[in-house]
């Protein structure tokens, strides 16, 4: 029987409205999400300036991809999907990937103390365990605290601090903040001290590791730990911040940006989809290693936070806290002339990715409201439902 045609009008019309899982009306709802997404960074960015990349991934596709703005000044270079963006934090998760896969070779355990790795570590090492390091309750001082001030007089090159620096200036200290596990506090060092571990137990270079490990495994090519003389960042963004209106300076390096294990990887959003779909299919790390990445960490003082203050969750390289009543994990960086956010909601399987070679941009909070456009049509529990 043939169906008049504005009776199939309505008849999909109020399909579309009453399941809005409907392939027809996911397909839309995407679109005007894609929109959305766009109107906001053309708001925020112009085709002239520093900008933005932007990736989601739906169910390991790519549901939105674009980039904004350019790689740098001098050469106008437009940001695509496989511009490199120094990630800064979002970092730490590769770093803990690597100590977790050390500790299925066997070659660690999460309770080896510093002072077992280390044997020169000072005394204070020997109560802060690998597993203090990499939920941020170790109680390291800061070593941004404990570096001298830079001689502005100098190139950065030769004020720049090194991993190897950083663990000089923590042997040099007698305790640390707060007893191992006491407390929880965002730790640079941790990071940087881990990054180190991984150079001790596997008896290669730290950015070696994670080219042989973790990058070259899973065809992030362009992704690398970036030191100044020894590799190259292929298609790379470089860190800007603003002197006033549409006004910009080069702002890439600071003396800490020389650091690896915290915060030294770039890659770009191309490299990054395989890293999200390698957590999402376990290919790299088995479910039941990542069970033990995804368990919030508990202190008896206090528990962590978001950057605003927000009590939140933290894991191995992870913060964990749900956003709306979406599980997800996430982070995000900060560096000079960087901002970088990575939002997965797990149980929604939607990654959101957002890279900003500007210091004026809040990743975090763009990311967020890039993940609201696509889980507003989603009728999961947290979100709202709308009709396409």
């Amino acid at each position: 029987m043939k169906i008049p045609a504005r009776r199939a009008v309505r008849i999909i019309a109020f399909f579309c409205l009453a399941f809005p899982p409907i392939v027809t009306c996911r397909v839309a709802s995407q679109k005007s999400a894609a929109s959305q997404v766009d109107a906001l960074f053309w708001g925020l960015t112009s085709s002239q300036e520093p900008g933005a990349a932007v990736l989601v991934a739906k169910d390991g596709g790519v549901a939105f991809e674009r980039g904004y703005g350019v790689t740098n000044l001098r050469t106008g270079q437009g940001i695509d999907g496989r511009t490199n963006f120094r990630l800064a934090s979002v970092t730490k998760p590769f770093t803990a990937a690597a100590v977790m896969l050390l500790a299925g070779d066997g070659k660690l355990r999460y309770e080896d103390s510093l002072t077992d790795i280390f044997l020169d570590f000072p005394e204070y090492g020997r109560t802060i365990t690998i597993r203090h390091l990499l939920n941020h309750t170790s109680g390291l001082p800061d070593y941004e605290d404990l570096m001298a001030p830079a001689d502005p007089a100098l190139p950065m090159e030769q004020v720049q601090i090194k991993d190897a620096g950083v663990f000089d200036l923590l042997k040099r200290q007698n305790f640390g903040k707060f007893a191992p596990g006491t407390r929880w506090a965002y730790s640079n060092s941790g990071y940087v001290l881990l990054g180190l571990v991984v150079e001790k137990v596997s008896g290669r270079a730290f950015a070696e590791f994670l080219h042989d490990r973790i990058f070259a495994r899973l065809k992030m090519t362009g992704t690398v730990a970036y030191e100044r003389g020894k590799n190259d960042v292929p298609n790379r963004a470089f860190g800007h911040s603003s002197d006033g209106a549409h006004s910009w300076r080069e702002t890439d390096q600071s003396p800490t940006s020389a650091t690896l294990g915290d915060g030294g990887v770039y890659s770009s959003l191309s490299d990054l989809l395989r890293w999200d779909e390698a957590l999402r299919r376990h290919t790299l790390l088995s479910e039941s290693q990542m069970r033990l990445a995804l368990a919030p960490v508990r202190t008896p003082e206090g528990m962590p936070t978001e950057p605003d203050g927000t009590p939140a969750d933290y894991g191995f390289g992870w913060f964990l806290n749900p956003w709306q009543g979406h599980a997800r994990m996430w982070h995000y960086g900060e560096t000079v002339g960087f901002r970088t956010a990575i939002q997965r909601f797990t149980d929604d399987g939607l990654t959101v990715i957002v890279l900003c070679n500007r210091s004026d941009l809040d990743a975090r909070t763009l990311a967020l409201k890039v993940a609201e456009f696509y889980l507003e049509g989603s009728g999961r529990p947290g979100g709202r439902t709308e009709a396409p």
